[in-house]
């Protein structure tokens, strides 16, 4: 079920609110867990088993850590973190393995394996994630345990951000598993973001679709096909996945969460550090916390510290997806961060906000051609038409001959959105409250609905990861 179609707007979510408006207090965390699982095995209901088992799996564990003492508190968690992992690494990398071992067995003259693709459960990687997160946690005595199992439960299943994020730490909503209070200033503030990420989503990142999907199918890209791709698709993947976080945070915040922000202007961004800082900010700081600092983070000096770096920006990419590609554009970021850490650890000249920004952005859109991409061949062709000088003095494109007034308005409102907070005397409009915003929202959801009712229902993008 999908956030911008009918049967979520005007079905599940009114039956939904209803329901747990009218729930006494304590049995709201119920109402909520089911709704939550009706949401995820809507569908696939087979798969609603794999989020069960994972959330009783990850809870008793979690008991079982609080309790041990000495050695056995580690041997618990190693057990907890791999029963965590293995169904992930399985759903997500067995199809990659299998291709290929048979690319193998073919260049070497052997018959290839039987082998039938599994199909990746949508937002595994993100309950996987807090299922760590919430067990190291605990073993780190950073929190206590849920108060039961059906607190757990709800926290790891809650529909609003379970499918794409934000990754949502425990220790974060713990107050609002156990208690959140109804309020109308609440459910205002949370149906207008709700609303405002709604747009981004129909408005803009749908809007921009068709323009990149035309630039990476392409077989043969010029340098202006492959620029207006590559431009379409990272404007389409921040406003994917940021109006799908603003949902996000708008629906728990309806109902009484206060989950994390989990984009802050990234394309303003004056250096690649800041970029991570920006983008993705809970997958940024889940990595940074649970496994660039075990992976030895700064305490071991300025080398260790590069290789730490490079490895978990390089399993960063891989969580994304099993295709080489996803490899290659961690190892491009974590690259990146190292000689960005070099050049800082060295006192080398700090080059003007300008011309970081402009380094930061080249570097980051060459990395969507990379993550886009299909395989590493078409990548290549990718980033060889982006540098194709020779290329950029001839304006044909097969993109520039079937334009459409549609995508000049994406992307001039994208461009707007992203510099506007650049300007002088900046406002976090998205979150700033106000009669403009108040009328605003409502007229963008309308309209983003009557767009909903006239195309065919885009997932987001970051369903597939």
């Amino acid at each position: 079920m999908l956030f911008p179609s009918f049967a979520f707007l005007f079905l599940f979510l009114p039956a939904f609110l209803i329901a747990h408006a009218a729930a006494p207090a304590r049995a709201r965390n119920p109402v909520l867990l089911g709704f939550s699982w009706l949401f995820y095995g809507w569908w696939r209901p087979e798969y609603l088993v794999l989020l069960i088992g994972n959330s009783l799996f990850a809870w008793w564990v979690a008991e079982r850590i609080h309790r041990a003492h000495g050695p056995a508190r580690g041997r618990w968690l190693a057990l907890a973190v791999a029963g965590c992992l293995l169904p992930l690494l399985w759903f997500k990398y067995a199809n990659l393995l299998a291709a290929t071992l048979n690319d193998l067995l073919g260049w070497s003259g052997h018959p290839a394996l039987p082998w039938e693709s599994i199909l990746l459960p949508i937002g595994i990687s993100f309950f996987t994630f807090q299922s760590i997160s919430y067990v190291v946690d605990v073993y780190r005595r950073d929190i206590g345990p849920a108060p039961g199992f059906v607190a757990f439960a709800t926290y790891l299943a809650m529909f609003s951000q379970l499918i794409a994020g934000p990754i949502v730490r425990y220790t974060s909503v713990a107050p609002d598993i156990q208690r959140r209070p109804f309020t109308l200033e609440g459910f205002a503030a949370g149906s207008r973001r709700f609303m405002l990420g709604l747009a981004m989503k129909v408005l803009i990142a749908d809007s921009l679709a068709p323009v990149a999907d035309r630039g990476f199918g392409l077989a043969a890209p010029t340098f202006w096909d492959s620029w207006i791709g590559v431009t379409a698709y990272g404007l389409q993947l921040l406003f994917d996945f940021a109006g799908y976080s603003a949902m996000a945070i708008g629906l728990g915040r309806m109902i009484g969460f206060h989950f994390p922000e989990n984009f802050a202007h990234p394309y303003l961004a004056g250096n690649i550090r800041d970029f991570w800082r920006r983008w993705h900010i809970s997958l940024s700081t889940w990595l940074r916390d649970y496994l660039y600092i075990p992976l030895g983070g700064n305490r071991h000096g300025p080398r260790r510290a590069y290789g730490a770096l490079v490895l978990t920006m390089a399993l960063g990419g891989l969580w994304h997806g099993a295709n080489w590609t996803f490899l290659a554009w961690g190892l491009l970021h974590g690259a990146a961060l190292a000689l960005h850490r070099f050049w800082h650890d060295r006192g080398l000249p700090r080059p003007p906000w300008l011309v970081g920004h402009l380094l930061t952005l080249l570097l980051v859109f060459c990395g969507w051609a990379l993550f886009r991409s299909t395989d590493l061949d078409a990548a290549a062709g990718q980033l060889g038409a982006l540098f194709d000088l020779a290329g950029a003095a001839s304006l044909r494109s097969e993109l520039i001959w079937d334009w459409r007034p549609q995508y000049t308005a994406a992307f001039a409102a994208a461009l707007a959105l992203v510099y506007a907070p650049a300007l002088p005397g900046p406002r976090d409009w998205a979150r700033r409250d106000g009669w403009s915003q108040n009328l605003a929202a409502p007229v963008l959801f309308l309209w983003s609905v009557a767009l909903i009712a006239d195309r065919t229902a885009t997932p987001f993008l970051y369903f597939q990861f």
